[in-house]
């Protein structure tokens, strides 16, 4: 997994919030994101062909755990700078707002 740098940080406005990756970790995270794409086109194609069930099951096992590893490196580039600077400035909240995410992620 590909370390989050200090040069990525969160920036929040009155109305919008953003992250701002550096091209490094967007390509990273596109790239990933684009062979999960290619995946679950690939089980479609399985289901349509009438493919063994144990052998699209393990698919898409394999699908679910490439997105973890895509979940994995947002989260930690959310802790290692959105976090931190809203709790620097005194947005505490962040903390439940954070708590509440990584339980989805678990589900």
């Amino acid at each position: 997994m590909e370390n989050i740098t200090e040069a990525e940080h969160c920036c929040s406005t009155d109305s919008e919030r953003k992250s701002h990756h550096s091209d490094k970790v967007k390509a990273n995270l596109i790239t990933r994101l684009n062979r999960i794409e290619g995946q679950i086109r690939g089980v479609k194609g399985l289901i349509e062909k009438d493919t063994y069930c144990d052998d699209v099951l393990n698919q898409i096992a394999a699908i679910q755990s490439a997105l973890n590893g895509v979940g994995k490196l947002l989260l930690e580039g959310h802790m290692k700078s959105c976090v931190i600077e809203r709790i620097q400035a005194g947005e505490h909240e962040v903390v439940d707002e954070l708590l509440t995410t990584i339980q989805k992620l678990m589900k």
